[in-house]
């Protein structure tokens, strides 16, 4: 945990759900005049698309291979650690961005799917927002959680997941159903290894449940939306969390164990709202007294 200057983690898979939870985050920074700098996960992964690319066409050529953007082969973890130790300790640190498209790349003179230069986090911020794959992940060289003061995971059932992928894949991509399984097995064995173990570290996890059948992903016409899921919301610590608040705001939401609270799924950035505005709060306050 940082000693000084404020890290806050979110992480969770590609379409899981985090963009939602960074555009909340920054209507939070914007009504509390908070400066945060903020990191995309993209921007450490290792390789820019077109490498990625051949990357995959390589690993599809060998049968065993589990390479993916899962794993630490395709990610940057000891830069991720330092700059998270950087930062926590001096509240500065390099970072890059990952463009994603021809809007992005245009004001930079670079291609889509490439990385700017690595440079320096802007001076005098309050804290850090990292939202990304591998927020809280371990491996024998790096422990990225423990860097971190405030750390939240948002994840759709696995079901879901692949629904998701497979919609995203085959009508923007154009990829076959067999490319697509195979994608999805190949990768399976990093996601269990470095994904699914960083919700057992977070603070607050958030994860989607459809209430529509999902039991065979391959043949769902339509991605369940917000309004035909239920969000599961379970704080790792309790105590100092106000559910009867919780529950009276948020409309017809219950609790299933002492530190879980079910609510419908088209309240997930009000929940976040309500829950995260007083802990940004006792973070700042926290910083306050450091100096």
């Amino acid at each position: 945990m940082s000693a000084r200057h404020p890290i806050i983690v979110v992480t969770g898979s590609s379409g899981a759900g985090t963009t939602t939870v960074t555009r909340t985050f920054q209507q939070i920074f914007r009504r509390e005049g908070i400066a945060a700098a903020i990191v995309e996960g993209d921007s450490f992964h290792r390789y820019d698309r077109r490498e990625m690319r051949a990357k995959v066409a390589e690993a599809q050529e060998e049968p065993h291979s589990t390479f993916s953007h899962f794993g630490p082969d395709a990610n940057l973890f000891e830069e991720l650690d330092d700059l998270f130790r950087s930062y926590g300790e001096t509240g500065g640190g390099r970072t890059r961005r990952y463009l994603h498209d021809a809007k992005e790349a245009e004001p930079c003179g670079q291609e889509p799917g490439t990385f700017t230069p690595w440079e320096e986090i802007e001076p005098g911020t309050d804290l850090l927002f990292y939202e990304g794959l591998h927020g809280c992940v371990r491996t024998d060289r790096v422990d990225l959680a423990r860097h971190a003061d405030l750390k939240i995971g948002v994840v759709p059932i696995v079901n879901l997941e692949w629904i998701q992928k497979i919609h995203r894949d085959r009508n923007m991509r154009g990829y076959s159903e067999e490319a697509i399984v195979d994608t999805i097995l190949r990768r399976m064995p990093d996601y269990v290894k470095y994904i699914c173990p960083q919700f057992s570290s977070t603070d607050v996890n958030f994860q989607r449940v459809p209430t529509v059948d999902t039991s065979n992903p391959f043949i769902a016409r339509d991605i369940p939306t917000s309004d035909e899921s239920m969000l599961v919301i379970r704080f790792t610590r309790p105590k100092g969390i106000d559910f009867p608040y919780l529950l009276s705001m948020l409309k017809d939401s219950f609790m299933t164990r002492p530190n879980t609270i079910v609510c419908p799924g088209d309240k997930m950035a009000l929940a976040m709202q309500l829950i995260f505005t007083p802990m940004i709060w006792q973070l700042a306050d926290r910083k306050k007294k450091a100096f």
